[in-house]
């Protein structure tokens, strides 16, 4: 399961780190964190699909990948120690982290895919990453993929960035191999900001009028794997030619399911069935369709062809 927004992170160490630790910022939405993160990360628009380059996490990666402990140890802070939360509690021992990832080295891991699903930037100095995580091992049967969560919050001091809290799932392997195609790169803006929800639902009912297609609303957010993995869907070979001509696209961020609820109720979408969720409106904003079963919400459990059987259902019918 991936964890939500990165805020819920920062929520649990506002109570959690001692006075004379790290300054914990409140969680903060709106324009300036978003844009602050993403220019220093990336310098481009928010349409861009390409994983921010922040050397820190690739230098984690490679000594995880390396089995490197010494290395790992360097990236972690020991004053104020770093907090690090698992299903097993929370503690603060700054070679708690540095330990779990190098041992995989020796348990046959082999390769390392970090998606970064989504960014902050509560303040200069501080950066946080939601991560699904992808490793595969050797064993004597042959390469296991396990997936996993984590979040990271990286503090700058004296020119060195160091994590200083950590929040991580359990690696596993997948369920049910996946039916849709993974995506290659996540895109840690595909979803703006939730308060420009109302201008770009307007400039898609307005461009679908002109082009004579329907309106396909997409309820999510950018800590959402399965969100990230339906939009990659959107653009494969199979799926384009049906998504290009009928549709005005349109993601709608709901935040951690408190954001733009006004929208939600409007189109009748159920939030507590999970996200994706997917609503279909004619040019004029009237409601065709909507979900109400959670009908994408596990992108494990859908194929090619049930967001195919989606689609041409309820493309337009005529044309005007």
């Amino acid at each position: 399961m991936q964890y939500r927004g990165l805020s819920s992170l920062a929520v649990v160490l506002l109570f959690s780190v001692p006075a004379q630790g790290w300054a914990w910022p409140r969680p903060q939405t709106g324009k300036s964190s978003a844009a602050a993160s993403q220019k220093s990360l990336t310098g481009e628009t928010k349409s861009s699909a390409k994983t921010p380059a922040f050397e820190p996490l690739e230098k984690w990666k490679a000594a995880v990948l390396a089995g490197d402990l010494a290395a790992l140890s360097g990236l972690y802070s020991t004053s104020p120690p770093a907090v690090t939360i698992t299903r097993e509690g929370q503690t603060s021992d700054p070679a708690a982290e540095p330990h779990f990832w190098s041992a995989l080295k020796g348990s046959g891991l082999t390769s390392l895919k970090l998606n970064v699903l989504e960014i902050t930037s509560p303040r200069p100095g501080l950066q946080g990453f939601n991560l699904h995580i992808e490793v595969t091992v050797d064993s004597p049967s042959g390469p296991n993929q396990l997936i996993g969560s984590a979040m990271q919050y990286w503090a700058n001091t004296g020119g060195s960035w160091q994590i200083i809290a950590t929040k991580r799932g359990r690696l596993a392997p997948p369920a049910t191999p996946p039916r849709l195609p993974q995506p290659a790169l996540t895109n840690p803006h595909l979803y703006p900001e939730p308060e420009e929800a109302p201008a770009d639902l307007a400039a898609a009912l307005s461009a679908a009028a002109k082009e004579h297609k329907r309106v396909l609303v997409v309820f999510g957010a950018n800590w959402c794997y399965d969100c990230h993995v339906l939009d990659a869907s959107f653009h494969s070979k199979e799926l384009a030619p049906l998504v290009e001509p009928n549709y005005k696209v349109v993601h709608i961020n709901v935040g951690e399911m408190d954001k733009n609820l006004d929208i939600v109720h409007q189109y009748q979408v159920p939030l507590e069935k999970g996200i994706p969720c997917l609503v279909v409106l004619n040019s004029d904003g009237e409601l065709v369709f909507s979900q109400r079963q959670g009908e994408f919400e596990n992108s494990y459990k859908i194929g090619i062809s049930d967001v195919a059987d989606f689609l041409n259902r309820w493309k337009p019918t005529t044309r005007n």
